[in-house]
């Protein structure tokens, strides 16, 4: 939820198993980005208070918001950031809810919470790779997602939100099931995105899909209603009657450099976007990814793990720590923009975004890697170029599907895929990560792409693209504050005129890439920051059915809510599961006892 969270101290285990265990003070969370968020004691009076106070103004809070107001509560809604939405405006608007929408109906597709279940819980159902997609999710967390999946379409419809007029489909689908098609895609309509910050054009508006779509009907929803919304808010501790025990009282948060104690009468619903820029909080789950990964939709939005450090400060436990390092769907991806920091293939940010500043490049988008190799930190390539990155289950992926027959996966052709271990595999030594990757073509890759190589379109201030009149020059040249070494000029000199052999040849001798066409002879040369993005987070806090966050001893700790991507035991991609999980938890939350 907050701004920026990329402290790289340390953390011993014994600290930090005994803090999440009993709750003790913010100490042994500073290591991992906590910047204060911790257990708070009850404070001498509180500055405001609502029924539910909901941390996260995304696909999470802005649904759980409204929800509770339509169940009779008072609701304020937190966010660090300086707007509503989180991830979820900057993303493709892909909502896979099934179970039997009335756009599913329409379409005559056949589904039920049934069959959603069933899929979402289908142990047999494996990728090519031989990593499950569903194997470990939590069969309660699955069941009332499963029940509520429809209502939650119908819902949003019934909230403002216009979803594009056609068949559900598969794109932009996770691990969303076999057995039927389930995605929809929400219209920007009018709302200017904030990637570009314009207006969809008028031909595109009701047939495009984004984010905005999503975000805004429900925001002018829940202002509607009477959601107060506090922005540059940031939670900075979650208050308990104990340490370790009693109900959940409300929240502390700063604002300009202040201290704003926060009443919940009922509930908090934590819906703080997961923990994927927090960089040693995401390092518990894959040590290799270290800081030079970004991660989707920053710097618009950073998933810094508030939500669950503060609630792990009173107990809570983390769950389903799998889904997190599955390699399957969209957990890494390849960098879909290079020459720019901020590389995520559904964002490419504009000038007239109103934090151009922060992201400085658009980016060059690869329409075909044969113009191009790719190169670790020290100049060695590591992938075919051309492959793709992990897959995952979708509708009809399985032919034929049985549901549970361990057939599924015996009559897969295994297919290893090497796309992130070789490159995080690092460059030979003892540090942590693998280093930037970067992208190494001529001026002729220039010319068949139609790239354009100058600001806006590339970020030179900042040392994400570089150019030189030879591959040596060039390798010199490489200077980034995420490069730990400079790249040895003969390794990379090497590295091209191999791969130049592999043209000659028609054959890449090395990694496989299909009849290498064109060689890179042509000055001047670049080298263009193209390092994999961080996508999902697939592992959180621990919640049931009713989202109650759970602590280390399996016990709900009373008042204490969470939904989206900082909840556990859910492998699904994307904005459903928020969406579903916030209505859930805000239903719950106003069925609490008001305590005076």
């Amino acid at each position: 939820m907050k701004r920026n969270t990329r402290d790289q101290n340390g953390v011993s285990r014994r600290d930090f198993i005994k803090a999440t265990a009993t709750g003790a003070g913010a100490a042994a969370f500073t290591g991992i980005g906590a910047d204060g968020a911790h257990a708070q004691g009850r404070p001498a009076h509180w500055d405001k208070e609502a029924d539910v106070v909901v941390v996260g103004a995304g696909a999470t809070g802005l649904p759980a918001a409204i929800q509770a107001i339509e169940g009779g509560a008072t609701v304020i809604v937190i966010d660090a950031n300086t707007d509503v939405g989180g991830h979820a405006i900057l993303s493709g608007g892909n909502v896979a809810l099934g179970g039997g929408t009335s756009r599913q109906q329409k379409y005559g597709v056949v589904d039920s919470p049934d069959l959603l279940y069933s899929d979402l819980t289908d142990w047999s159902v494996v990728e090519p790779n031989g990593f499950p997609d569903y194997r470990y999710n939590d069969k309660e967390v699955i069941r009332a997602f499963a029940d509520e999946s429809a209502k939650t379409y119908e819902w949003l419809v019934a909230h403002g939100v216009t979803f594009v007029d056609k068949a559900p489909d598969t794109l932009g689908g996770h691990a969303v099931g076999n057995s039927a098609p389930r995605e929809s895609h929400a219209a920007p309509l009018d709302w200017p995105q904030v990637q570009t910050g314009v207006a969809a054009s008028p031909e595109r508006r009701t047939t495009m899909s984004s984010g905005v779509g999503l975000i805004r009907p429900l925001e002018a929803t829940a202002r509607k209603m009477g959601a107060q919304i506090l922005l540059q808010h940031r939670m900075t501790g979650i208050v308990r009657e104990n340490p370790n025990s009693g109900r959940v009282l409300g929240i502390a948060a700063t604002n300009q450099g202040k201290t704003v104690n926060i009443r919940a009468k009922k509930g908090v619903i934590l819906g703080t976007g997961g923990h994927s820029s927090n960089v040693n909080f995401r390092r518990i789950f894959d040590p290799r990814l270290t800081e030079e990964y970004q991660v989707a939709g920053e710097p618009y939005s950073f998933q810094d793990a508030s939500g669950e450090i503060a609630a792990m400060a009173i107990g809570a436990s983390l769950w389903g720590a799998f889904n997190q390092s599955g390699e399957f769907g969209q957990n890494v991806t390849k960098a879909g923009w290079i020459g720019c920091q901020y590389g995520y293939v559904n964002l490419s940010w504009q000038p007239d975004s109103p934090i151009f500043s922060q992201a400085r490049a658009t980016g060059l988008s690869v329409k075909d890697y044969q113009n191009a190799i790719l190169v670790n930190m020290i100049g060695l390539r590591f992938y075919d170029e051309t492959a793709g990155q992990f897959p995952a289950n979708n509708y009809n992926s399985i032919k034929p599907y049985v549901p549970r027959s361990y057939l599924n996966a015996a009559n897969l052709k295994y297919e290893p895929s090497n796309f992130i271990n070789a490159a995080l595999a690092g460059t030979g030594d003892t540090t942590p990560g693998g280093g930037p990757i970067w992208a190494i073509f001529d001026s002729d890759a220039v010319k068949r792409e139609g790239w354009k190589v100058s600001p806006p379109y590339v970020d030179t201030a900042q040392g994400y693209f570089f150019s030189a009149d030879s591959i040596a020059e060039l390798a010199g040249k490489i200077v980034n504050k995420y490069q730990r070494k400079p790249m040895p000029p003969d390794t990379l000199q090497n590295t091209v005129a191999r791969y130049n052999s592999f043209v000659d040849a028609g054959k890449d001798a090395d990694f496989g890439k299909p009849a290498p066409k064109f060689k890179i002879q042509t000055p001047p040369f670049h080298a263009a920051w193209a390092t994999p993005v961080i996508h999902d987070t697939r592992s959180g806090l621990r919640i049931n059915g009713k989202c109650q966050v759970v602590d280390l001893n399996g016990n709900v700790i009373p008042g204490l809510y969470c939904g989206g991507e900082t909840a556990g035991g859910f492998s699904l991609h994307g904005l459903a599961r928020c969406m579903v999980q916030g209505r859930i938890a805000a239903r719950n939350a106003v069925m609490e006892t008001v305590k005076a």
